[in-house]
């Protein structure tokens, strides 16, 4: 079930308490976004960071106008995650900011292992559909998994409302067509 949306934008993220209101409004949503797409608890703990900070960030580009807060997460998640995932190609880089890593208490491994394990179906699911072009997957995913309206997704895609309707009806048609079709609802709770 969606959560009700906010309709303005994000509070004031220079102060403790905007941006406190801001993370526990939005960090459920942002540790699903990023648990649905790593597997590795410090990995995930570290991402949803760097996401809150980008958003700290950025917020003052915030427009209304284009859409909800969340929307605008998501593109910043995407982003980060994209950027994270151009890392990887420069190991010597990775490896240098792995070693300044601040560890995380066992009870936050075991919090963070249970979500990525809650995750589990959905990563088999995201397996499945890996044949699909990335523009199609990041469509398919804002739409379906992460429950934004297709206007949404466009802002998060920085794409049009018609772009994501064309490629979410080409996503739907390929998964159709590789036998995957048969996502249920119950599946896709499981996965969330």
């Amino acid at each position: 079930m969606r959560s009700p949306r906010r309709k303005t934008g994000p509070p004031d993220l220079t102060t403790q308490e905007g941006f406190g209101a801001f993370y526990e409004e939005h960090i459920d949503a942002v540790l699903g976004f990023v648990t649905r797409r790593v597997a590795d608890p410090h990995l995930a703990a570290d991402l949803t960071a760097d996401i809150f900070l980008a958003a700290m960030g950025s917020a003052s580009g915030y427009r209304p106008n284009r859409g909800v807060p969340i929307a605008w997460l998501f593109g910043i998640a995407r982003n980060v995650l994209s950027g994270h995932a151009r890392g990887l190609a420069r190991e010597s880089g990775a490896l240098a900011r792995l070693s300044g890593r601040r560890l995380l208490e066992d009870e936050d491994v075991a919090a963070l292992e249970e979500r990525i394990d809650a995750q589990r179906a959905f990563r088999a699911l995201a397996e499945r559909h890996a044949a699909l072009s990335e523009p199609l997957r990041a469509a398919l995913d804002l739409v379906v998994i992460d429950e934004l309206t297709p206007a949404e997704a466009a802002q998060a895609l920085g794409v049009t409302q018609a772009t994501v309707r064309v490629r979410l009806h080409r996503a739907r048609r390929a998964l159709r067509g590789t036998g995957t079709a048969a996502i249920t609802e119950t599946q896709l709770e499981a996965a969330r």
